[in-house]
This record gives C-alpha cells, structure tokens and sequence, in this order.
C-alpha cells in the first residue's frame, strides 16, 4: 500500500487503482487475521479518523485510514458525516493521540474547528495531536484553527502522522 500510495501521488496510478489495492489489502489482513499472534500490548500510536458531520464524502479519508493501518498505526474509522461528539467519544473510548478531520466541502470545513474546540473544552488537546485534510482545506486554515498539521493526500497523511507520533 505504501508503493500505491507513492505511485497514486505521482500520477501513476488513479483513484480506482487505490481503491482495487486498498480493498485487495485489507482482504488479506482479514483472512490473515486469526492467525497473527495477539498484540501484547496497546499500539503506541491510536488514531481516530472520521469526515465532520454534514460531509458524506469518504474515500480519501478511507484511503488516508488503510494507509496509516498499513504502516501500522491503530487505526479507529468513524465513518463520514460524524458529529462532533462521536469524534470526542472514540477519542476517549481508545485513549488516541491523534484524529484526522476530513471536510471534503466548504460548508462543512467548520467542522474541523468545531472538533478542535471540543478537544478543548473536554481539556484533551494537550493530549491529542490534530490532523485536517480535504479538499477546501489548506495549510493556513490548518494553522489558523489550530491544527497540529495539514495532509493533501494519504502519504502525505502517513508521513506527517510518523513526524508527529513516533
């Protein structure tokens, strides 16, 4: 996944070829599943990622979460048009120390500062690093709410969450 993701970027490949490849891993990971040993541990790295409520686009964000399972991040997908509180919840729930935000929609950009805010307001800020992306999304808007970082794409959302976590 890791060379899909590099040749995605590069223009090699196309979204479907992402999607084939993603799918195709992710069939493996489950028919592999019951015969890798248990985690003695809790992963270090625990990532909540979700697409703000109001957004039901999810393929780049579903992208971006088999990409960091692959580089063996915890990986805890909430799905799309998620409210504010699930993010908070799941956040909780896995004691992560990390969420992606995705808005794919500028009407529905808010949502990133709105789940920032939250973070706050329950004093998990601190504690979590914050990761935005999507299509209206930009660096500044990343540094103007508040974000730890902005991702443009799935390796970019890879790299970024390695700088930030290991």
């Amino acid at each position: 996944m890791n060379e899909v993701g590099t040749l995605f970027e590069r223009g090699k490949l196309f979204l479907p070829h992402v999607m084939m490849a993603a799918e195709a891993m992710q069939a493996g990971v489950d028919e592999l599943k019951d015969d890798m040993p248990e985690a003695s541990e809790k992963a270090a790295s625990v990532i909540v990622n979700g697409t703000v409520e109001g957004d039901v686009h999810d393929i780049g964000k579903s992208i971006v979460s088999t990409m960091l399972q692959t580089s063996g991040f915890e990986v805890h997908d909430i799905g799309r048009d998620a409210p504010v509180a699930d993010f908070i919840a799941k956040i909780k729930e896995t004691d992560a120390n990390m969420v992606g935000i995705s808005a794919l929609m500028t009407t529905t950009l808010q949502g990133q500062k709105e789940v920032i805010e939250a973070l706050e307001e329950e004093g998990l800020r601190d504690k979590v690093k914050v990761m935005v992306g999507g299509a209206p999304a930009t660096n500044s808007w990343a540094k103007k709410i508040g974000a730890d970082c902005y991702a443009e794409n799935a390796t970019e959302a890879v790299n970024k969450a390695k700088e930030l976590l290991l």
